[in-house]
């Protein structure tokens, strides 16, 4: 039998950088964009080899950046005729393509479908025109409107909308617009992540270290934008089953899933990460001079002890909503949770952030508003 893998490809060239963002991605040219392509694909194919000698079978596919949108016909093709020369790849992979309404996608729509990219990750952010100019975006509102509808058109049946929360200068009210807006167009998927502000951005220069806070939302504001979106989202159909993840019934990402259950991934293009044989790593990111970034080896080799396993498989296992199970730790570890974790577990049941039923284990609401507090509690010695 097979082992699953999953398999991200990272496109790390954008047509402008926005102001929130610290992902590894920058402006490019078309020489440089061609060469990290051919690179990519040479990468793809020197992992042929043990990929096919180890037994691995792809079941997901994610293509993400940066904007993987930005690549011509011609480059994604190659992309995708190197992974299936070189990898085994499940009939019904779920295979997901990243992109930005403001690129030019009307005629490279048909071609994902000809590829086999069967699901579409759009990042909208806001439907407020104003808020995404404040964000840095090349798009808007109208212009995702229309990629949606080409992208049905084209035979997408399977496509997510991400959206952003606690943006500066949005009110409560135009974050429920956006949602219902978004929701009325029935995406299968939808990513409501609250903005961060992260060092090295220029939202870090203006907003860091508390300057200009009467510009953002507040937290209690922050708060409601958060409960709303569940309950909104809920009323349209859909359910959430992780954090800040919201999905039509089946329609859950499978290759984002994987992560949290911890299933074995290979990461190829720059500053990418894998996870296979008890191995993290990553690529390189080095950004070169003319050739753009480099992908010749692999660095950051960590070989996992148990005791990080155990702590990935809760504090990554209990971000989805239905939680960890307590067979399947044993399962893994050969030791019971509560013979690493009780006290971590009682502390937090006391606290209103875990609930214990039957076999599992999962945050409350209460916990998942303090998820960061709660899933840290499980990073601890053996």
């Amino acid at each position: 039998m097979k082992k699953e893998l999953e398999l991200y490809l990272h496109i790390p060239f954008c047509v402008s950088k926005c102001k929130y963002c610290d992902f590894l991605s920058a402006p490019s040219g078309e020489e440089q964009r061609q060469i990290y392509v051919e690179r990519l694909c040479r990468r793809i194919r020197y992992w042929s080899d043990v990929i096919h000698n180890y037994g691995y079978e792809i079941v997901s596919i994610f293509v993400g950046g940066g904007t993987p949108s930005i690549l011509t016909e011609a480059q994604i093709t190659q992309v995708f005729e190197a992974v299936h020369e070189s990898f085994p790849i499940r009939e019904d992979a779920e295979i997901t393509l990243e992109m930005n309404p403001g690129t030019d996608v009307k005629d490279k729509l048909p071609v994902y479908r000809e590829l086999g990219i069967n699901r579409l990750s759009m990042g909208l952010q806001s439907a407020d025109n104003e808020e995404l100019k404040c964000l840095g975006r090349i798009h808007t509102y109208e212009d995702f409107r229309q990629v949606y509808q080409w992208a049905r058109e084209a035979g997408f049946t399977n496509i997510n909308v991400d959206l952003m929360s606690a943006i500066p200068g949005q009110t409560l009210e135009s974050y429920e617009d956006t949602l219902r807006k978004v929701a009325d167009l029935e995406p299968e998927h939808i990513s409501a992540y609250s903005l961060i502000i992260e060092e090295g951005t220029p939202f870090y220069e203006r907003y860091g270290e508390g300057r200009h806070a009467e510009e953002l939302p507040n937290e209690d504001i922050e708060r409601q934008m958060y409960v709303r979106t569940g309950e909104i989202l809920e009323d349209y159909g859909y359910h959430r089953y992780e954090i800040s993840n919201y999905a039509k019934d089946g329609y859950e990402c499978r290759h984002n899933l994987g992560y949290w259950d911890r299933k074995e991934y290979l990461g190829l293009g720059a500053g990418a990460s894998s996870l296979m044989d008890h191995i993290r790593w990553k690529e390189p990111d080095h950004i070169g001079p003319s050739t753009g970034l480099v992908l010749e080896e692999r660095e950051d080799f960590t070989r996992l002890r148990r005791k990080d396993e155990m702590e990935e498989f809760m504090f990554l296992g209990l971000r989805k909503i239905n939680g960890v199970s307590e067979y399947d730790f044993y399962k893994s570890f050969r030791v019971s949770m509560d013979e690493i974790y009780k006290e971590s577990i009682e502390n937090l049941i006391k606290e209103g952030l875990l609930v214990r039923e039957e076999d599992r284990i999962r945050l409350t609401d209460r916990g998942i508003d303090l998820s960061n507090y709660a899933l840290s509690q499980f990073l601890l010695g053996e």
